[in-house]
């Protein structure tokens, strides 16, 4: 592109190729990355270009518009547009399942990047084996045990620990009402009045009765 063309051969040949409408706003955001043009230079270009009838200009509002001279190119036939509808239609479900097919292999990809290499699952089974000959070993040592408790026991056990509860809420309760019948008549607080006698509650030491 020589300085004296000043980018017009560039708008015009774009124009053609495209052949619709753009102002020169447009045309300035779309070839300035790749052609280095300046928006002054654009737009003298694209008006120098409409003076010399190489494209044409029409206003819309208070913006130019322009596109290429439709004198151009040929004339097409109703025949020749239905093909080129039905070649669009054709492209767009071709589109269409190109993108589908890049989504289900994009899928695919991130469902492998997250999977386990085989490496991974060597060490992975290599663990799973140690840990379940520890499960075994444990387990052969707990059935040749000669101290387990029997059923007897067990249950002696529990009846134990019920009585022993049933007793445990039985003194809290008796304590706690010979505690309230002396605070009706004592001056000061309930907290005063323990750490006066001494006495410490389950709840000092965060204990709370299990359940039967």
């Amino acid at each position: 592109m020589s300085k004296k063309d000043n980018g017009a051969s560039v708008i015009l040949a774009y124009l053609n190729e495209k052949n619709r409408p753009y102002s020169a706003q447009d045309v300035f955001c779309n070839l300035q990355k790749q052609h280095g043009l300046g928006k002054t230079a654009v737009v003298k270009a694209m008006e120098l270009l409409a003076v010399e009838g190489k494209i044409k200009e029409k206003m819309y509002g208070k913006q130019k518009i322009y596109f290429a001279d439709q004198g151009q190119f040929k004339d097409v036939s109703d025949e020749d547009l239905k093909g080129m509808d039905a070649q669009i239609t054709k492209l767009n479900a071709e589109l269409q399942t190109l993108t589908q097919n890049c989504r289900q292999l994009d899928s695919e990809l991130k469902e492998l990047n997250n999977s386990l290499t085989t490496e991974d699952i060597t060490k992975e089974i290599k663990l799973l084996k140690e840990e379940c000959s520890g499960f075994k070993t444990r387990l052969e040592k707990i059935k040749s045990a000669t101290n387990h408790v029997t059923p007897e026991e067990k249950e002696k056990v529990y009846k134990e620990r019920s009585l022993f509860v049933k007793e445990w809420k039985k003194r809290k309760r008796l304590a706690s009402d010979m505690m309230n019948s002396i605070l009706e008549g004592y001056p000061k607080s309930k907290r005063e009045f323990l750490e006066e006698v001494g006495v410490e509650t389950d709840e000092d030491y965060k204990v709370i009765i299990p359940t039967i």
